[in-house]
């Protein structure tokens, strides 16, 4: 059964059933599917000959889940755009998108208020386009990542096939926004078992108490989360099977599992299964998995990320597209039906990354790998890119903003690692003027070296909070460095280019 169908059917068979609840808010099936067939019709009304993206902006409300089945309904394609980021990046992806509409949580209530019946079904093919995923972009603007029918079909039909997922008697955590490709994993595995999501709010994000009344209350079956949720949740020693009697299975995404945080979960949820997965957003959001037990713990550290899916290929190769060999690392080459068919209105972005290999599309991650025993290990980045906190990020991207900042010359964003991961980013800057004396280097906390003294430690400090609520008006605050350092100049490699390495050391030398 195609997979829409698997989520509209639900409608009919359990109609009082919840589909998703957040702060005390529910929404049932009946309501889910008759809502988004309500504001499909007005969709076909309001955009008649027009299948432009439509642009659907939020944070993780129920609404925005009857505005992506009404897209799905119409085959427009959506965009799912986080009311958390500044007005400015809003406006970029709805220029980049060339949005045919923007939808808020309240349009979905002015125009999808009442339930009807399914409007006729449409034709629907699998590269027909389904959502667009913004990304950051290295060049200052960020890119969207088109993902079809088929690639979210490929990808739901593994999940499902991989994990017997209990027909109506599931619960998921959704920990990530829906603008957050992870979401994608509980949002859709969720509504094809005709389970219910429940999503953690920003207030639960902030406060652990709410946070972990919500994990006791609630029977979740299924976790869904980056690593560093969950390893922020360790930190709570109750935090174990008595909490989460019912949980069922972990799911994994989005940045590496340390060896650690596996481990934990494992001794304090014998009864769940913890699954780790791999995959960027070009391959829509996974494409590898591992289920990690006390045996994988015991032989491997850092942990692999498993093998590819069914019917998809993952090759290791090295510079000139050669596969190496058992062991060696190399670039990690995704090709299969999940593989999207580029970025949306960028070409030469997509020409870069990806190409077709025999009939179908292949995409070169930019991750370093290798095979050991049959199994795939990620080991980063081979350019700038991160993963922070689950969010893929890249460096360069914030220095070009920073280097838009008045009083800069230049600036480089380092990586602070915790256990082997992304932790934070620091901002090192060279100013264009004397305003934080660029004699001497000096950090948000106050920190100074040289002889300037106090009033110079103030205007850094000055400088640095001035950057960052710069920045703030222009990147999502994920993306906002943790700390600000100013410098003289950078260190130099032999070929003219900034030694990051070198400079990192000296800043954690304080020189």
């Amino acid at each position: 059964m195609d997979f829409l169908d698997a989520i509209t059917a639900w409608g009919a068979a359990c109609p009082d059933r919840v589909a998703h609840a957040s702060s005390g808010a529910q929404l049932t099936y009946g309501e889910l599917i008759g809502r988004a067939a309500t504001l499909a019709r007005w969709i076909d009304v309001a955009l008649p000959d027009d299948r432009r993206p439509i642009g659907i902006v939020g944070h993780r409300e129920p609404q925005l889940l009857v505005a992506m089945l009404a897209c799905a309904l119409t085959n427009h394609p959506y965009v799912p755009i986080d009311d958390g980021l500044p007005a400015e990046r809003v406006a970029r992806i709805a220029a980049s998108a060339k949005l045919a509409q923007l939808l808020t949580v309240g349009d979905v209530d002015r125009y999808g208020a009442t339930t009807s019946a399914l409007p006729p079904r449409r034709a629907r093919s699998a590269d027909d386009l389904f959502y667009v995923m913004f990304t950051s972009g290295s060049t200052g603007d960020p890119k969207g990542v088109q993902i079809t029918r088929g690639c979210l079909a490929a990808f739901v039909g593994w999940m499902t096939g991989e994990h017997t997922l209990q027909p109506a008697d599931e619960t998921f955590l959704n920990q990530a926004n829906f603008s957050f490709d992870l979401s994608v994993m509980d949002v859709y595995l969720n509504l094809v078992s005709g389970g219910t999501l429940v999503s953690a709010t920003r207030e639960h994000a902030a406060n652990p108490r709410l946070l972990f009344e919500l994990l006791r209350t609630t029977p979740f079956t299924t976790w869904v989360s980056t690593p560093t949720f969950a390893s922020m949740c360790l930190v709570e020693r109750s935090f174990d099977a008595t909490m989460l009697p019912t949980l069922r299975r972990f799911l994994f995404c989005g940045e590496i599992l340390p060896h650690a945080v596996a481990s934990a979960l494992v001794d304090r949820f014998p009864a769940a299964e913890v699954w780790n997965t791999y995959g960027p957003t070009e391959a829509t959001v996974a494409t590898t998995s591992i289920r990690v037990t006390r045996g994988v713990l015991a032989r491997h550290d850092p942990l692999p990320v498993g093998v590819a899916m069914p019917g998809t290929e993952i090759r290791v190769v090295d510079a000139d597209g050669t596969p190496v060999a058992e062991g060696e690392r190399g670039e990690i080459v995704i090709r299969g039906p999940n593989v999207s068919c580029g970025y949306l209105g960028r070409d030469d972005l997509t020409s870069a990354g990806f190409q077709l290999d025999g009939a179908q599309r292949a995409y070169h991650t930019g991750d370093w790998g290798r095979y050991r025993e049959g199994l795939l290990f990620c080991e980063g980045r081979m350019d700038s890119q991160i993963k922070l906190h689950g969010y893929r990020i890249e460096l360069g991207e914030i220095e070009v903003q920073l280097r838009r900042c008045q009083g800069v010359r230049d600036a480089v964003v380092l990586v602070n690692e915790r256990n082997g991961a992304a932790h934070s980013l620091t901002a090192v800057v060279v100013a264009t003027d004397s305003a934080t004396d660029g004699t001497t280097d000096r950090t948000t906390d106050g920190a100074t070296t040289g002889t300037s003294g106090t009033d110079a430690s103030a205007r850094a400090r000055t400088g640095a909070m001035e950057l960052r609520g710069e920045l703030a008006r222009h990147l999502p605050a994920y993306m906002v460095p943790r700390k600000v350092r100013f410098v003289a100049q950078f260190p130099m490699t032999a070929n003219g280019k900034v030694d990051r390495r070198a400079l990192a050391d000296e800043l954690a030398r304080g020189t």
